[in-house]
């Protein structure tokens, strides 16, 4: 790793521990009185894309809450998978039921479907990924893993992707090395941000 690498990676844990302090510090409730306003963002880009099967996430406590979200597309007949991660790092995915249990290593919540491999996600017309904090320019700052990025760089096409984050956690920029994956627009309470496309 480069010094240029490694200064990226100090900024980016860096304000990675300034944002998940402040969602502690709000809690779930803060979440849950915004989870409507952010379930009705969310349906209208949906909507607007015509997005019949879609790539989603079960959402922590402190993150911009999902889940009524998923409820809406489930009576929409949209079909919605979701990830489960493997071993190795990497992501399956499995169809949204509205069960979901605890994975034991990392704490959140995945579905509890028979898990399907990565390829499934060339059917898909919309991925929505979660986020620390992204920037108006497509810069991502995710959990530090690299789950997302990973799947994305291995995606031979991309549907359009879009960031979910709170309205605070919405900056002109984040740190990002090359190997972090871009985003084609963001996803908040308040409204969706398109960008230009990733590709």
């Amino acid at each position: 790793m480069t010094d240029d690498e490694r200064s990226i990676e100090d900024a980016k844990r860096a304000l990675r521990r300034r944002l998940r302090s402040e969602r502690a510090a709000r809690g779930p409730a803060w979440s849950a009185e915004r989870a409507p306003a952010l379930a009705a963002r969310l349906q209208e880009l949906t909507t607007e894309l015509g997005a019949r099967t879609i790539s989603a996430y079960l959402s922590l406590p402190d993150e911009p809450d999902t889940r009524a979200f998923l409820r809406w597309a489930s009576e929409q007949g949209i079909r919605v998978l979701l990830p489960v991660i493997r071993p190795d790092g990497l992501l399956d995915w499995a169809e949204h039921d509205g069960t979901e249990t605890i994975e034991a290593t990392l704490g959140v919540p995945e579905p509890t479907g028979d898990a399907l491999p990565p390829t499934v996600l060339e059917s898909i017309d919309l991925m929505l990924i979660p986020a620390t904090a992204v920037g108006r320019d497509g810069s991502r700052l995710g959990g530090g893993r690299g789950f997302f990025d990973k799947t994305l760089a291995a995606m031979a096409e991309c549907p359009p992707v879009y960031a979910v984050v709170h309205d605070e956690e919405l900056l002109d920029s984040v740190p990002h090395a090359r190997y972090d994956q871009p985003v084609d627009g963001i996803v908040t309470p308040s409204g969706v941000i398109r960008l230009t496309p990733r590709s």
